[in-house]
């Protein structure tokens, strides 16, 4: 009880370096995902273990702002990131290896609720796993898509 555990996998037809590339930009994001209001880079230099973003996500009326902090950047195999919000911290990140499609890229996120919320971690539970594979998919036909042009 208090934390959900999600985690999954998907094979992109892409090479393993473009499909980590554009995941470590987080500007990218809007790209795939509806739901991704706003992505600044915070920090100086290049993207890499320590590059905070700040994010803003939600509808106009419930935004809600966060910072992402990429905790360890290993081109092109780990991207892993801890993200610290109101209501509940986000650790975890993704893999990626070469596959017969291109790259199979895997997920797993320990998402901990604050306060009362905890309560609801089955909820959250369910419907982060459905919002996960929804934003893969959507990831997988933005590049696939975007490689075809």
């Amino acid at each position: 009880m208090g934390m959900a555990q999600i985690h999954g996998s998907i094979d992109i037809r892409r090479p393993v370096e473009e499909v980590f590339d554009f995941l470590a930009d987080q500007r990218n994001e809007p790209a795939y995902n509806k739901r991704m209001r706003t992505v600044e880079k915070a920090t100086p230099g290049p993207i890499g273990q320590g590059t905070v973003w700040r994010v803003t996500t939600g509808p106009k009326r419930r935004q809600t702002s966060f910072d992402l902090e990429v905790t360890e950047y290993s081109r092109p195999h780990r991207l892993f990131s801890v993200t610290r919000m109101g209501v509940a911290d986000i650790r975890g990140g993704l893999t990626f290896r070469p596959s017969a499609e291109g790259t199979r890229m895997n997920w797993s996120w320990d998402f901990r609720p604050k306060g009362l919320l905890r309560l609801a971690t089955p909820i959250f539970t369910a419907v982060g796993r459905r919002q996960e594979q929804r934003n893969w998919a959507a990831l997988k036909r933005h590049l696939e898509r975007k490689a075809g042009r």
